[in-house]
């Protein structure tokens, strides 16, 4: 449900003679067969077909990338379900909660038994592609989406209940905590082997559905780590349910993304309470992230609603909108004043800079070094080598972003097969090696990385809300602009996320080495929030490895769960069931797809 089936970028993947990448293992037997059916890339095609046509009802007909209880799962998390869940369900009243326990209620009501907390996490990438819609800055389209899911003049003024959320997080401070793990898991893979090279990234749930589905042989590779949706959810749902004394299912979680597939991971098993509650619970499993939107849902989401995003002040909300955190460091953590940059450059790309982060990381123990970047056979392959002052290297690091460049990579960490043959094994361990030679990987499903998600505002939308944007601020569209040429504009406003006019850092004091970040770290002064002791700390990509640590040691202790059930997942093989005799297929289909969907822990 990414890019990947979207009518938009469909020829970046399927075009005559590429294998779909869900190859299809077995197919039942046809009377009329179609000579354009995807098939597995071992085959190749006799003749030369006329282009090559798929809808999304073809995919989920292969039980492929997306079968069709996944579909199920998918279009129960729509804007629709927003605005349902809105209406249905009373607000639950944090200042009412933190009072009570006072012994003071300062005329807050008590909540409904059936009352929830509305949270919300939002991707940077998120607010860049509308920061390109509306011509603004980063920061502003920010402000603009706190109005109008948290401000009386956005969701609030209309449902039964004039709900709107509590608490809005942006989910790059819980990247912050995947960059740091990230960096640590990698350095422990070189010196300890605990992984096979290369680890690759497992932020992206259409690369790990790939994974899962096709390339068994993939899963030692993957990144324990949660992507920061999934970390966002546990910690929002776990952090508030143990300080507000209620229960996760009392918590709905809202998370708008670049891309349909984060729709999916909020669907997994592994997501949910059961894996971070006690293992006695008897209740059903909870998600973490109860539904995700995208860009262009948030678009319906306001014009349901009757909001113009363009008309919403662009500036934060007043303290009396903002209901306090329960816990003041976790807060401090989650909305930082200021808020400290992090490195967002066309270096480190345009999926959260995992990559970046552990090259520079490692850059940061080898006082001296420099980190070179050389690109592949297309943009979105590109290498990086971080070198010593005499020209040695020290690690390989490699970015790998769309299908096509997928496949390529999945095919040299693949095992070879034995063979009798002279010299096969000498060329089976030259083959072993070819992938072996990074220290890790940045996997992206999506072509240009994480801005160009499917479920990103595309150029034609733009036309369709001209009338509702402010004169000044119009995105000139009037005269042809091709859809490469409106990513550019999404990359700029994402990498100028830290440097707009407005986003100056006021009492956070900074020293840099005399070149910013080139060299991968700076030096500075805590303020406020963790490590607040006004020490000197390194900083690597705009990040405090200390601090962090301290946030997700005391995160750790509030809830009282170990960190590795907290941050950490697992990824495990799934079997296709095309062409497999099925009990109760005849009849059960529905039955099952919506049991399924039913169920709160979801799962691939």
């Amino acid at each position: 449900m990414s890019a990947i089936l979207s009518a938009d970028d469909l020829n970046d993947f399927i075009s005559p003679g590429v294998a779909c990448i869900k190859p299809v293992e077995t197919l039942p037997t046809q009377a009329d067969y179609n000579p354009y059916e995807v098939t597995t890339e071992d085959k190749v095609q006799a003749q030369n077909p006329a282009p090559a046509s798929i809808s999304l009802t073809d995919c989920l007909a292969c039980s492929g990338c997306v079968t069709s209880a996944e579909a199920v799962l998918v279009s129960l998390q729509s804007h629709t379900e927003v605005l349902n869940t809105l209406d249905t369900y009373s607000p639950l009243d944090v200042r009412y909660l933190l009072d009570s326990k006072n012994g003071v209620v300062n005329g807050h009501a008590p909540p409904a038994r059936d009352a929830k907390l509305f949270v919300a996490s939002v991707s940077p990438q998120v607010r860049a592609s509308l920061a390109a819609t509306y011509g603004i800055s980063e920061r502003k389209a920010g402000f603009m989406i706190e109005q109008f899911l948290s401000g009386s003049q956005g969701l609030r003024i209309g449902g039964q209940h004039k709900n709107g959320f509590s608490y809005v997080v942006d989910t790059n401070q819980l990247r912050q905590a995947c960059l740091v793990l990230g960096a640590e898991e990698v350095a422990d893979s070189i010196a300890n082997k605990s992984k096979p090279r290369p680890v690759l990234t497992s932020a992206c749930p259409g690369w790990i559905c790939y994974a899962e589905k096709t390339h068994p042989h993939i899963l030692p590779h993957l990144s324990g780590l949660k992507s920061p949706q999934a970390l966002s959810g546990t910690l929002l749902k776990s952090v508030l349910s143990r300080t507000l004394g209620i229960a996760p299912s009392q918590i709905w979680h809202l998370a708008v993304m670049p891309c349909f597939d984060k729709k999916l991971e909020a669907s997994r098993e592994e997501l949910t309470d059961r894996w971070w509650q006690s293992s006695d619970a008897i209740d059903a499993p909870v998600r973490d992230v109860d539904c995700v939107i995208t860009s262009r849902e948030m678009l319906s989401l306001a014009e349901a609603r009757g909001v113009q995003l363009s008309q919403l002040p662009f500036e934060p909300l007043s303290s009396s909108e903002r209901p306090p955190f329960p816990d003041s460091r976790i807060s401090n953590f989650l909305f930082p004043k200021p808020r400290r940059p992090t490195e967002q450059s066309p270096t480190a790309g345009s999926s959260g800079g995992y990559l970046y982060h552990i090259i520079a990381t490692e850059q940061a123990r080898n006082p001296g070094s420099t980190i070179s970047v050389q690109r592949g056979r297309n943009a979105d392959v590109v290498e990086y080598s971080l070198l010593s002052a005499s020209g040695k290297t020290l690690m390989k690091c490699a970015r790998y972003y769309g299908f096509r460049n997928i496949q390529n990579l999945v095919r040299k960490l693949k095992p070879p097969k034995q063979s009798k043959l002279p010299g096969a094994a000498r060329r089976m361990a030259a083959s072993a090696n070819m992938g072996s030679d990074y220290a890790y990987v940045e996997v992206m499903a999506c072509p240009g990385g994480c801005t160009n998600g499917g479920g990103q505002i595309k150029v034609d939308d733009v036309v369709s809300i001209l009338p509702q944007t402010r004169g000044e601020k119009v995105v000139n569209t009037a005269s042809p602009q091709s859809q490469k040429e409106w990513l550019r504009r999404v990359d700029e406003a994402y990498y100028s996320a830290d440097s707009d006019e407005d986003g100056q850092m006021d009492g956070d004091v900074l020293m840099t080495n005399g070149n910013g970040c080139e060299n991968g770290h700076v030096e500075s002064v805590h303020v406020n929030g963790f490590g607040g002791k006004g020490d000197k700390t390194q900083l690597i990509n705009g990040v405090d490895a200390g601090e962090v640590h301290d946030f997700l040691n005391h995160w750790s202790n509030v809830v009282g769960v170990p960190l590795e059930k907290l941050a950490y997942t697992t990824f495990r093989q799934v079997e296709s069931d095309v062409g497999k005799d099925k009990p109760g297929k005849v009849l059960d289909d529905t039955a099952r797809i919506a049991q399924i969907a039913g169920m709160s822990g979801g799962g691939w």
